[in-house]
């Protein structure tokens, strides 16, 4: 029998290709029926909540591991940018196992999770404040639009790979280049 976890991961990677796929869906995708997953999950909503939060917690982990805090209180721009390469490149991984949360109405309009993610945001912001005092990143936008933006990069990512536009090895490079460098000339 699947464990809770793996059908959260079974259903996460189903609904990245499948974003409307039904509750028998990922319960054919997780290799169990119909009545296991109601087991776990009393409904479709309440599986993609969970998987949202999972998606928020990586997102915690990742601002966490960096101390993002300390970094953009450091002041120090080579720190801030190696800062924002190791993010981006977490990033660009945790949107291929995650990207349904990414852009998934239940996952963005719930309003706890919503609040989560603003106050993640928030943390992220400081850093991309403080890479704009360093010079790192463009003081002539704000800094939560670097946040917006690299949230859109990441919706990108995710579509480009599924599209098979992109190689997996290039993403992290490519986001982390348009970030910093747009796609200019």
């Amino acid at each position: 029998m699947a464990t809770r976890e793996e059908i959260l991961s079974a259903a996460q990677r189903h609904l990245i290709s499948e974003p409307t796929a039904s509750l028998g869906d990922l319960a054919s995708a997780a290799g169990i029926g119909r009545a296991t997953l109601h087991r776990h999950f009393a409904s479709r909503d309440e599986l993609l909540v969970e998987i949202a939060e999972r998606s928020l917690d990586r997102w915690q982990e990742r601002l966490d591991h960096v101390d993002v805090e300390a970094v953009a209180a450091s002041g120090d721009g080579e720190r801030i940018r190696a800062c924002l390469i190791e993010l981006m490149h977490a990033y660009v991984l945790d949107a291929e196992e995650f990207g349904v949360a990414l852009t998934d109405h239940v996952a963005t309009h719930t309003r706890a999770l919503r609040e989560r993610c603003d106050a993640l945001l928030d943390r992220e912001v400081l850093l991309h404040a403080a890479g704009q005092e360093t010079g790192v990143l463009r003081r002539d936008v704000p800094a939560r639009w670097i946040g917006h933006a690299v949230y859109g990069l990441l919706v990108a990512a995710r579509d480009a790979l599924e599209a098979g536009d992109v190689a997996r090895r290039d993403l992290p490079d490519l986001v982390l280049t348009t970030l910093v460098d747009g796609v200019s000339a």
